[in-house]
């Protein structure tokens, strides 16, 4: 379960302003989460443990839509989404964006079982997760978890008003994921819509391990990989659910031996790993400003900003069949560079 810090908290102080300041902070929350989701992924070789695969990609999907919906609400209440800045890029190793840094160190990491039981389900815990130990808050302790801190700003939000929604409504992404056709984020109900939507994906609820389109939430989805088993009906309840479904199968071999935390400086001057780096990195850093644009007014910037994604998907699965020194292959590492326009 990560924990944030306090200060996050000290946004939701009842005004417009910090509200658009927790909405930044939700922002860059959700888009941390993905670089070490496709590091993970991008580790998987080609046509290897491809159930695996799958079930990351959906989340990483399922974590941009949460970024989208992020980005739309705060244009709606006349915010301005800052993507485009250097420090909107998360250092890895480190925190999560507001989180505490002792309890969570989030890195770029190979696939590995252990990533996804240390990191990634510690990363989309739930308050009170369903049928594993429940982690309670110490007594008097304040609310400091990504779900509380959704529930927090729900609770603004409320209290607020519609009157609060005079963003300009042409800023508002409508393609490119199937929820934004139908959640046009323009009142206190479709701001609220949004943000369950985020939370049930991200963990499920109080009584299911399932997000509104009976998948198991993302919590569970790493559980299903962690286990080896899908998540189904449990065919003697209680409990209602269990890892009791076909094996999801992982091969180790079918993982790329890549470097752990890689930065610039990984790569000699002139190696093909730091030049191959570098195109990656300008790419990610393309992307970024891309989706600035996006939710900057211009949604038809959407194509260019997927097109983006797909050439770093590329970029990532040569850099890392290329090896860097006996036993060990390069890894992106997702550090904002400065692009000429």
């Amino acid at each position: 379960m990560v924990h944030l810090r306090a200060e996050l908290f000290q946004d939701l102080n009842g005004t417009v302003e910090g509200l658009r300041c927790a909405m930044q902070n939700a922002i860059e929350l959700e888009h941390a989460t993905i670089p070490p989701y496709l590091y993970a992924l991008y580790s998987i070789k080609p046509g290897a443990n491809a159930e695996i695969a799958g079930l990351i990609k959906s989340i990483v999907v399922e974590e941009m839509l949460h970024m989208a919906l992020d980005c739309n609400i705060l244009n709606a209440i006349r915010g301005t989404p800052k993507i485009d800045d250097p420090n909107f890029v998360p250092k890895y190793p480190g925190p999560l964006p507001g989180g505490v840094e002792s309890e969570l160190t989030v890195g770029l990491a190979p696939f590995s079982k252990q990533v996804v039981k240390n990191t990634f389900m510690v990363i989309e815990e739930p308050e009170d997760p369903l049928h594993f130990p429940v982690l309670k808050l110490a007594e008097g302790e304040k609310p400091t978890t990504i779900g509380q801190f959704y529930a927090g700003i729900i609770d603004q939000i409320q209290k607020l008003g519609n009157g609060i929604f005079t963003g300009d409504p042409k800023k508002q992404l409508t393609t490119g994921f199937g929820p934004l056709q139908t959640i046009h984020v323009h009142d206190v109900k479709s701001a609220i819509e949004a943000i369950k939507l985020i939370v049930a994906q991200g963990e499920g609820t109080t009584t299911s391990p399932l997000d509104p389109e009976h998948d198991p939430a993302h919590y569970y989805r790493f559980a299903e990989i962690y286990y080896g088993k899908k998540l189904i009906p449990n065919p003697a309840p209680p409990p209602d659910f269990a890892y009791g479904g076909h094996n999801v199968s992982f091969d180790p071999a079918g993982v790329w031996p890549v470097i752990t935390n890689p930065n610039r400086t990984s790569y000699p001057d002139g190696s093909k790993a730091r030049n191959l780096n570098e195109t990656f990195n300008y790419t990610y850093t393309s992307l970024l400003k891309s989706m600035q644009l996006t939710f900057g007014g211009q949604p038809d910037r959407l194509g260019p900003a997927i097109g983006l994604m797909e050439s770093m998907k590329e970029q990532a699965l040569v850099m890392m069949a290329t090896e860097t020194v006996p036993g060990q292959t390069a890894g992106p590492s997702f550090e904002y560079t400065p692009v000429n326009e």
